[in-house]
C-alpha cells in the first residue's frame, strides 16, 4: 500500500493536475483530488462495516436467504455484497489499467490482491455465514472476472482509471486495518516487520 498504491496515486494526481483532465475532477479538488476520492472510499467501506456489525448484534440469526441462514438481514447482506462486488470488479478492471506496466509488476499486484481477497472472504463469512458461502463468494469471484472483461473491451475516459484506483485504495486501507491487523488476533511483531521489510525490498528492486 505505502510503497505501491499510494505512490501510484501520487503520480496519477500529478498527471491530472498538469493535463487536460485538470478542468474536471482535479479542478474540483485541487492537488488533493485523488486523495479525497481515496478518503471517500475509506469512509464508504467503514460505513458498510459498521452497518453489518450493528445488524449482527440486533438479529438473532433467524434471517433467511433462500435456505441459507445469515447473521444479518437480507437487505444488509445484499448491500454489503453489492459494494464488495464493485470493489472486486475494480480490482479486476485495474489489472489492465495501472500506471506501472510489465509482467512482474502485474504479478505483484495480482498476488497482493489475491491474498487480500482471502482476508476479505474470511471477514464477509463471519458477517453472513452460509448466505455468503452459498451465494456471496461466487458473485464476488465473478465480479473480478467481469471487471477484467470490462477493462479489456470498453474504452473509458483517461481520468476514470485514476479515480477508480484512488477509490479502491481507500477501501483497501480500511480492510487491511480491519481484517489484517485486528487487535484481538495474536501476532508477533518480528514476523510482521520481516514481511514488511521483505516485500518493500522486492518492490523497490523491480
Amino acid at each position: 500500500m505505502f510503497v505501491h498504491l499510494l505512490p501510484e496515486i501520487t503520480a496519477r494526481q500529478a498527471e491530472m493536475a498538469g493535463g487536460e483532465s485538470a478542468t474536471g475532477v482535479a479542478a474540483a479538488g485541487g492537488e488533493l483530488s485523488l486523495f479525497i476520492v481515496a478518503l471517500a472510499g475509506f469512509a464508504l467501506f467503514y460505513a458498510l462495516e459498521r452497518l453489518a456489525a450493528r445488524s449482527r448484534r440486533e438479529t438473532d440469526g433467524d434471517e433467511v436467504l433462500g435456505d441459507a441462514e445469515t447473521r444479518t438481514p437480507a437487505s444488509v447482506f445484499w448491500i454489503h455484497l453489492g459494494s464488495f462486488s464493485a470493489y472486486n470488479g475494480l480490482v479486476g478492471y485495474l489489472l489492465l489499467h495501472r500506471e506501472e506496466t510489465g509482467l512482474l509488476n502485474l504479478l505483484f499486484y495480482f498476488t497482493a490482491m489475491a491474498l487480500h481477497f482471502v482476508v476479505n472472504d474470511y471477514g464477509l463469512h463471519e458477517h453472513h455465514r452460509e448466505a455468503y458461502t452459498r451465494v456471496g463468494r461466487w458473485l464476488l469471484a465473478g465480479s473480478v472476472l467481469l471487471g477484467f472483461l470490462v477493462g479489456s473491451l470498453v474504452a473509458v475516459p483517461e481520468v476514470l482509471p485514476s479515480l477508480l484506483l484512488a477509490f479502491l485504495a481507500g477501501g483497501v486501507i480500511l480492510n487491511v486495518i480491519k481484517e489484517e491487523l485486528p487487535e484481538e488476533r495474536q501476532s508477533r511483531f518480528w514476523a510482521f516487520a520481516a514481511g514488511l521489510v521483505g516485500y518493500t525490498a522486492v518492490l523497490l528492486a523491480v
